[in-house]
Parts: structure tokens; sequence; C-alpha cells
């Protein structure tokens, strides 16, 4: 019979190849399709890649919330005995938000700025 460690040996064996396959598969059908539309005389659609500096302000300042938020929730944890479910999840939000707040009111006084100057 099949032991346990084999199965779990399987997994991620299983998992990697079939990740690769689907990507090579999918990479495949949209140069077909490609070549279909360029063989009917259509212009296939170019990827730009658009990027955006507020996603990344965005991100960044949540990112930099959560982390201050699981160290403040361990400091709530080990000094003031709080419960750690309690101290982490509460922390994370709060300072996840605030970051998100602040990266908010950062983009406002960014798109201000950029008014002023174009006028």
């Amino acid at each position: 019979m099949v032991s346990e460690g084999m199965v779990a040996l399987l997994i991620p064996i299983v998992g990697t190849v079939g990740l690769f396959t689907m990507i090579v598969f999918l990479r495949k059908f949209e140069n077909d399709e490609k070549m279909a539309m360029i063989a009917k005389g259509m212009m296939p659609p170019s990827k730009s890649i658009n990027i955006n500096p507020a996603n990344s302000l965005r991100w960044g300042l949540l990112a930099i919330g959560v982390g201050l938020g699981l160290l403040i929730g361990h400091f709530l944890e080990t000094s003031l005995g709080f419960d750690d479910e309690v101290a982490y999840f509460s922390m994370i939000f709060v300072f996840g938000g605030i970051g998100l707040l602040s990266s908010y009111f950062l983009q406002m006084k960014i798109n201000e700025k950029q008014q002023h100057k174009e006028e």
C-alpha cells in the first residue's frame, strides 16, 4: 500500500509539474491565438504594462502598517499580557488601516500638486 510519507512527497512534485504544464499550455494557446489573428490580417493586441505609482505607495504603506501592527501586537502580548489573537489581529488591522489612510492622504497631496503645476 502507499504510505503517508510517499503521498506527502508526491504532492509537491505533482503540483510543480502541473503548474509548469499549465503555464506551458497557456503560453502555447496564447501564441496560437495571436498567429491565427495575424493569418486573418488582424492586429493582435499588444501587452502594455502601465505602472501606477499610487499602487506602489498604497502597498508599501500597507506593508509598513502591517509590520508595525505585528511588532506592536507582539509588545502587547509579551509586556501587557493581552491574548495573542486579540493583540496581533487588532494591531494588524489598526496599523494596516492607518497605512491605507496615510497613502490616501499622501496621494491627494500629490494630485493637488500636479493640478497646480498644470495650471
